[in-house]
């Protein structure tokens, strides 16, 4: 099985994600994890992006698509594997079609999560996080026993700063400009299902579920 979840911020493709291969065996791969690692490794790959990612620059499409023709060429890919923030342009879907096609591999679906911007907003704007342990929380849906300070360890929570409402509008606004358009790319391939992001993690999970086959 070979999926792509797409959405704006703030919808819940993280939460998703980890269902999603948890239930069905699949890994999850995540572009900014392969880039960190191939840098980190110094590979051939990871000292071109280097190249480009100290100039402040965006890391070449080719070779990103590189990188993510290595990464599922390893066996623990071998049950399939679920896309995270890749594609994000209509060029890098048809790259990404491409390779498919020259590997005979086939993507399976495209999960659009769906969730109106004004939610979003209330959703990110309201996150507050732990700075030690990491904890997540939300000031309306799941607010710490006492005023910003976590249940966990204790400490003052912080609101981060892609979490400011103006970056929240910077953010769906890019996401609308460069990301919506593969919805129709994949709409007109037959291989888009969207789902309302509404409700609570196991409702969405249920409607995916719906989708992929609940085996």
């Amino acid at each position: 099985m070979i999926l792509i979840l797409l959405g704006a911020p703030g919808v819940g493709k993280g939460t998703q994600s980890e269902n999603i291969i948890k239930k069905y065996s699949i890994v999850q791969i995540s572009t900014g994890d392969i880039l960190r690692s191939e840098v980190k490794n110094e590979t051939d790959l990871g000292k071109k992006a280097k190249q480009f990612m100290e100039k402040g620059e965006l890391v070449p499409d080719d070779l990103i698509i590189k990188m993510i023709e290595k990464r599922i060429s390893q066996p623990d890919c071998i049950n399939g594997f679920l896309l995270d923030g890749f594609p994000r342009t209509i060029e890098q879907a048809k790259s990404f079609d491409k390779m498919m096609e020259e590997k005979g591999l086939n993507l399976n679906r495209v999960i659009y999560i769906d969730v109106a911007d004004d939610e979003i907003i209330d959703r990110l704007t309201l996150r507050r996080v732990c700075p030690t342990c990491g904890a997540i929380y939300h000031l309306k849906n799941k607010p710490p026993k006492q005023d910003m300070i976590c249940d966990i360890c204790g400490s003052k929570l912080i609101q981060r700063s892609d979490d400011t409402k103006e970056t929240v509008k910077n953010r769906l606004k890019v996401f609308k400009e460069h990301t919506k358009p593969l919805i129709e790319y994949y709409d007109k391939q037959e291989k888009l299902s969207s789902i309302s992001g509404l409700g609570t993690v196991d409702e969405v999970f249920s409607r995916i579920k719906d989708i992929l086959g609940n085996r």
